[in-house]
């Protein structure tokens, strides 16, 4: 660790997303593992971050104390549960650092209270953190907003692993919000999240979304255009949970320079 590292915090730490976030961190160039969290009772608590993730140890203990984690690093990477973000979020403006957050199922009062701890922290919001998901956002707005919806029907298809517990995707949401924005309308008023038993013909201008779980799948989606007598498909492949992290890692180092405020991936990779 050189004195210009930037001081990260991995919540969650015990979790998969948490060991592949310490692995990548000690794996890149300017950022250390300051610290490691874990929630009270966790039987994780106590027990050397590095040793879990597969690295042997690193002297990083987990700790079930956020906010004295928080006031001597310089930003916190966060994948875990919408309450456990909305907590981590008040902290980081209590200790005014950044915030990378890449928990999906957020309500919108969820939300809300994130975007009021703004304020006081950097934080860096996204449904997904790679670069190639990204880039399929601006796709998909671009292929929305040429292709109207008169003649041109937008589905949005996802598959993950069995284990994961919201649904649509955050990924899914963050391409079907793209498609909306493409098209000039609001998302909630014209998505379709469920088909089941007699549905009548499928509604013009609607945004369609269907969730598979199942096995080890890390994350496919794909956005079908579909018009008569052709079809437009844009898809992306995770093959590798690290390019979340590497993603995250990009951000807080992106936003450590940067004023208190909302952010999300597209303004780190320069696509907004």
């Amino acid at each position: 660790m050189s004195g210009t590292d930037m001081k990260l915090v991995v919540v969650g730490a015990a979790g998969r997303m948490g060991q592949t976030l310490i692995r990548t961190i000690h794996a890149m160039k300017g950022v250390t593992v300051f610290a490691a969290v874990e929630r009270p009772g966790s039987p994780f608590v106590g027990r050397d971050a590095g040793e879990l993730a597969g690295l042997g140890p690193t002297g990083v203990t987990i700790t079930d104390k956020p906010l004295e984690a928080f006031v001597e690093a310089e930003g916190v990477l966060d994948f875990t549960s919408p309450a456990g973000t909305v907590e981590f979020a008040g902290l980081a403006a209590q200790a005014r650092i950044v915030h990378v957050i890449g928990t999906t199922g957020c309500s919108a009062d969820d939300d809300a209270r994130i975007k009021a701890a703004a304020r006081h922290a950097r934080i860096v919001k996204s449904g997904n953190m790679s670069l190639g998901v990204n880039l399929l956002g601006v796709l998909t707005q671009q292929a929305a907003k040429a292709l109207g919806p008169d003649d041109w029907d937008i589905e949005v298809l996802e598959m993950h692993h069995k284990h994961k517990v919201d649904a649509p995707s955050g990924t899914a949401l963050l391409l079907g919000q793209a498609a909306a924005r493409g098209r000039g309308i609001d998302l909630a008023d014209h998505s379709v999240r469920v088909r089941d038993g007699h549905t009548g013909p499928r509604a013009a201008g609607s945004i369609g979304f269907a969730t598979l779980r199942g096995g080890s799948v890390i994350g496919e989606h794909s956005v079908i255009l579909a018009g008569e007598g052709e079809q437009v498909t844009l898809s992306h492949s995770a093959t590798d949970r690290g390019i979340f992290a590497r993603g995250a890692v990009t951000a807080a180092l992106w936003a450590r320079d940067k004023k208190p405020g909302f952010y999300t991936m597209l303004d780190v990779l320069g696509l907004n």
